[in-house]
């Protein structure tokens, strides 16, 4: 019988109220290995790190491989940890064979014996290096350019899993949870808190927004938030856009009195009409400034000094010429704009918000709301500690939302 394969990892931090601990131990049993826990040190106090030094092993090396390439994952480092590997890149918007497949948790490359951050940290990414400036980021295929240094394989690679808040406790309370039988008002008071500590600490809020926002008569409320400092960035589509100038316009969206909720004779050509103003102004900053777009979500945008990113897609109707039309650019647009963002609003948007999930570190808060819970299960689903999920609609959630955070603004 020949001797079964070794090796020897360490955990360290909240490893258990985390899970990491036992997410490991299953990983280890699930995929036919076995574990030896060597030392385990238990955190006397909820700040305090704990350690464990667990010994795994396997029948053969590849078995072995497998184990400690998903315990690598998890946030185990290996005592013994091999060099980082890289290869160049040949093709533009071609990684090399083997390539290091990112996540959106913290990570760190191993780079002449010290642990270096990768910068841009995102999901489905690889990871390119700069072996004299000491810097390692996270780079999108169309991004990758000959002579581009990325990583290959999985030595040298530590991924640090996200630990329960320990100040925000409401986004780990239920957060894993979709219902739509959650206590609404509790949760949205808590996230009301996060925000006004974050617009304190100047930090940036981004929401990402579909048009049911303005279907619903909720873009009184956005505007509310964007007037008084609670979101900084907003990515839509052209639909939100049109549907916003629509109402501002004729007082319809999709042709439907907004006060009334009655159709409106010829209310169908309402949002065509829109958009040919804002065509014939030359854009949406146009008409604002010339004074024809007097209210609405994106004149408070515009008004205020939001990052405004709108991505178009194939069903658009003109679209708007403020629309990104090309998707490579649209998202160049939204990365540039994510840098600094501390919380992610996603309001009945499915596509917008998944693309924006997809793009935002693990650490971001994020809050999703829909009245879809197959919507809200993949969105909320990026980190019990992180992620609220809200099935429910959106005039309610922000009436409820706005009216919290007036009632807590200091005059």
């Amino acid at each position: 019988m020949s001797e079964r394969q070794k090796a020897l990892l360490v955990l360290e931090g909240h490893i258990i109220d985390s899970m990491m601990l036992p997410k490991l131990m299953d990983l280890v049993m699930d995929l036919g290995g076995a574990f030896d826990v060597q030392e385990l040190r238990v955190g006397q106090h909820k700040t305090d790190h704990s350690i464990c030094r667990i010994e795994v092993s396997a029948a053969d090396p590849a078995a072995l491989d497998e184990i400690v390439r998903h315990a690598r994952e998890l946030g185990a480092q290996v005592v013994s940890e091999q060099p980082l590997q890289t290869e160049k890149v040949t093709a533009a918007g071609v990684y090399p064979e083997g390539f290091y497949s990112t996540s959106n948790l913290p990570t760190y490359v191993l780079l002449e014996r010290e642990w270096v951050p990768v910068e841009k940290q995102e999901m489905d990414c690889a990871i390119a290096i700069d072996r004299l400036a000491r810097k390692a980021w996270c780079v999108a295929f169309p991004d990758a350019l000959p002579g581009m240094d990325l990583v290959v394989g999985h030595s040298g690679v530590r991924v640090v899993p996200l630990e329960r808040s320990r100040q925000t406790e409401i986004f780990s309370f239920m957060a894993s949870e979709v219902s739509a039988e959650k206590p609404k008002k509790l949760l949205i008071s808590k996230i009301a808190e996060e925000m006004r500590t974050i617009r304190a600490e100047k930090g940036r809020i981004l929401v990402v927004g579909g048009p049911a926002v303005v279907h619903t008569g909720a873009g009184r409320y956005l505007s509310w938030m964007i007037e008084n400092g609670y979101v900084q960035v907003l990515f839509a589509g052209n639909a939100l856009a049109t549907h916003d100038v629509e109402a501002a316009l004729f007082g319809t969206a999709l042709g439907i009195n907004l006060e009334s909720g009655l159709p409106i004779e010829h209310g169908h050509e309402h949002h065509m009409r829109a958009i040919n103003r804002v065509r014939a102004a030359g854009g949406l900053r146009q008409m604002v400034a010339s004074g024809q777009l007097k209210s609405g979500v994106m004149k408070s945008a515009i008004d205020h000094g939001l990052e405004i990113v709108l991505a178009g897609s194939i069903r658009d109707d003109g679209p708007l010429p403020d629309v990104i039309t090309e998707m490579g650019e649209a998202q160049r647009r939204m990365r540039e704009a994510i840098p600094g963002v501390r919380m992610a609003i996603m309001l009945s948007t499915m596509l917008h918000s998944i693309a924006t999930g997809n793009m935002l570190p693990a650490g971001v808060r994020t809050v999703c709301v829909d009245m879809n819970p197959a919507v809200v299960t993949k969105l909320a689903d990026r980190g019990s500690w992180q992620s609220i999920g809200l099935v429910t609609d959106v005039e309610s959630f922000l009436r409820e939302l706005a009216s919290v955070l007036e009632s807590g603004t200091d005059g």
